[in-house]
């Protein structure tokens, strides 16, 4: 079989969580990619200035970051996870209900804010929750899990696209009208959704066309409504719900006496062992814990570089998204807007694809050797693009090419850090963290020097930050054969510890003899 009969044993075993964390991404990705085609109906529902509904964007993103970095906090039971989960859940298809009623920018960018933390705390607990179950065989699975992420990105626009209006207010001009122009056409002009451009100009000339946005709203909300329920349900399932009386133990009381059992007779149970290497929790419980200061620095450059390295991809992801629109209709290439509009759609389509075709690699090949291709490929994709920066063609295809490249390079990363620290560590509240706040601040930083410096910065910051993220990740490795060493070194001598103490002089002199 091309997959081990144990891997899907496993997915037997736990379909029913692994569905349910995969359905909540899809919600995160449908939260994450509506914002940007409907801005300018967003823009004319709130009266406000281009000025004023970017920080709706920055609200949602800067919440984001919050919620990822708290969202450990929730995963110290079952109960709490799944709690979170389905109030998280429920909160993004209350959000886009309510939308269409903020008819102010400080309203929506709160509506936005509250969204982001609920689209946080459901990245780092599906993470997490997916890495306790499979451990060391979790790559697959979370390979899978960030394709759904891709999958709402792709649903989300294709819903909103046909409420657009076409004129929108008239109340924006010379770089706003660019910026605007950039949101629509990266999925106006998706071969999903063609307009009439003749009916758009008639509708231009004739008076301002009222904005039919809100029914988009209200569809997602439904589309993402049967996502809490399925939450709610493997809550029922699993008897943990308070107003259903529990008559057998919970799955997680189940695996938590299993693995008592089996590893009782070696030390500190499961909980122990998690607090002295800072556990799962979120990245202020990591810090406060005491039990850190006997670990190596070893331990600490794995979650600084490993976060760094998705710092730079994830930048990269969220800038190129953002901006190759921009870049396109810019000199030299100057493509068409309409022609334009195709990369961004382009672009998700081919990181959705990447994800989708990582499940079985992931199967195939270590964590470790999907991060050096696909950190090469990116880099090699970048510098074709500014070699051939004259050529619209190339421009396709290395979007299609960056797109797949960067596609798997978080779950990789989550998958193989975690492998590093003995799922021990706060590798995913770490990683979570920084590929969000790489997204926003890469986002900015793109925008400042592309408006400073030309278009043709925009392939010069990519090609940077790719090698940079690259020169980072060999320090990982660097470090990672350091810990290695550190818990061999450590494994040896508690052995010679537990020996000396059950027979010191037998055990020493075989110890000698070998």
């Amino acid at each position: 079989m091309f997959v081990d009969e144990r891997i899907v044993t496993l997915f037997k075993r736990n379909a029913h969580h692994t569905l349910t964390y995969w359905s909540v991404f899809f919600s995160f990705g449908l939260c994450i990619a509506f914002l940007g085609p409907t801005i300018l109906d967003l823009q004319c529902q709130t009266n406000s200035t281009l000025s004023q509904i970017t920080w709706v964007f920055f609200a949602q993103q800067f919440c984001l970051l919050i919620g990822s970095s708290v969202g450990g906090v929730f995963k110290r039971t079952l109960f709490s996870a799944l709690a979170a989960l389905f109030v998280s859940a429920l909160i993004i298809s209350v959000i886009f209900a309510i939308i269409p009623a903020c008819n102010n920018v400080l309203v929506l960018a709160i509506a936005m804010a509250v969204s982001g933390l609920a689209m946080g705390i459901i990245d780092t607990i599906a993470n997490i929750q997916l890495v306790t179950i499979y451990q060391k065989d979790s790559a697959v699975f979370l390979q899978a899990l960030h394709f759904f992420i891709g999958f709402g990105a792709l649903v989300s626009p294709l819903i909103a696209d046909p409420f657009l209006s076409e004129t929108g207010c008239g109340n924006h001009t010379g770089n706003g009208t660019e910026i605007i122009h950039h949101f629509r056409n990266m999925l106006r002009n998706s071969p999903i959704a063609e307009h009439n451009i003749t009916q758009s100009h008639s509708s231009h000339e004739g008076g301002e066309e009222e904005s039919s946005v809100h029914y988009a709203f209200w569809i997602m909300a439904l589309i993402n409504l049967p996502v809490p329920i399925a939450v709610l349900f493997l809550m029922y399932r699993e008897q943990l719900i308070p107003c259903c009386p529990s008559g057998t133990p919970r799955l997680l009381d189940k695996d938590e006496l299993a693995m008592e059992h089996q590893q009782g007779a070696e030390g500190p149970d499961v909980e122990q062992r998690e607090q002295e290497a800072g556990g799962h929790g979120s990245i202020f419980s990591c810090c406060q814990n005491d039990n850190l200061r006997g670990l190596p620095v070893s331990f600490f450059m794995i979650h600084i570089l490993g976060g760094l390295v998705l710092f730079m991809t994830d930048g990269i992801v969220g800038a190129y998204a953002g901006f190759v629109y921009t870049y396109a209709v810019a000199s030299p290439i100057s493509l068409p807007h309409k022609t334009a509009g195709y990369l961004a759609s382009i672009f998700w389509a081919a990181i959705t694809a990447g994800r989708l075709l990582s499940i079985p690699l992931s199967y195939r090949f270590q964590p470790v050797r999907l991060l050096m291709f696909n950190l090469a490929g990116a880099i090699v994709t970048v510098l074709m693009l500014l070699i051939f920066y004259t050529s619209s063609i190339f421009l396709f295809v290395g979007t299609c090419l960056c797109g797949l490249f960067l596609s798997s390079i978080f779950p990789c990363m989550l998958a193989y850090t975690e492998d590093i620290l003995d799922y021990q560590g706060c590798a995913t509240s770490v990683l979570v963290t920084s590929a969000g706040m790489g997204e926003m601040v890469m986002q900015v930083l793109v925008g400042s020097i592309i408006q400073s410096k030309g278009s043709y910065s925009f392939l010069l910051c990519g090609m940077i930050v790719a090698c940079i993220g690259f020169i980072v990740f060999i320090g990982l490795l660097l470090f990672h054969r350091m810990h290695r060493n550190y818990l061999t070194g450590t494994a040896a001598a508690r052995i010679l510890t537990q020996c000396l103490g059950i027979s010191h002089c037998r055990c020493a002199e075989g110890f000698i003899s070998h």
